[in-house]
């Protein structure tokens, strides 16, 4: 079971691995929530939300993890093995950054195609 200060100090890490230019605008940071979430459509309770950009009036723009979604799917698996999940998860947030400063929304389509598909499946079964 890994700990939030764990994954904080890993997402920590992450952060300084990437290019500085990239946090261009990204005014609140990655924020480490402790929750878990689900995805607001998911079925039988099994679709997480491991992160999320925001682009806020009052908040501005920032990148949200949630500790508890991270433990939940995670939380077993070994310190190399999270960090690369969450680096997956760290670099997905900062393409939506990227394209909403862009005017772009090809990785928000893509994520509604996959939403799509988890629903099919999901309607099969």
């Amino acid at each position: 079971m890994v700990t939030i200060e764990e994954v904080q100090t890993i997402l920590d890490e992450i952060a300084e691995e990437l290019p500085a230019e990239i946090y261009k605008d990204l005014n609140g940071g990655i924020i480490l929530l402790p929750q878990v979430k689900l995805h607001k459509k998911s079925v039988n309770d099994d679709l997480y939300v491991m992160g999320e950009y925001r682009n806020e009036k009052i908040s501005g723009r920032y990148i949200v993890v949630y500790y508890g979604s991270v433990e939940k799917l995670y939380g077993n698996l070994s310190r190399g093995r999270l960090k690369n999940k969450l680096r997956s998860v760290i670099k997905h947030e900062f393409i939506h950054h990227l394209e909403s400063m862009a005017g772009e929304r090809h990785l928000e389509k893509e994520d509604e195609r996959n939403l799509a598909e988890y629903l099919k499946m999901k309607d099969s079964n």
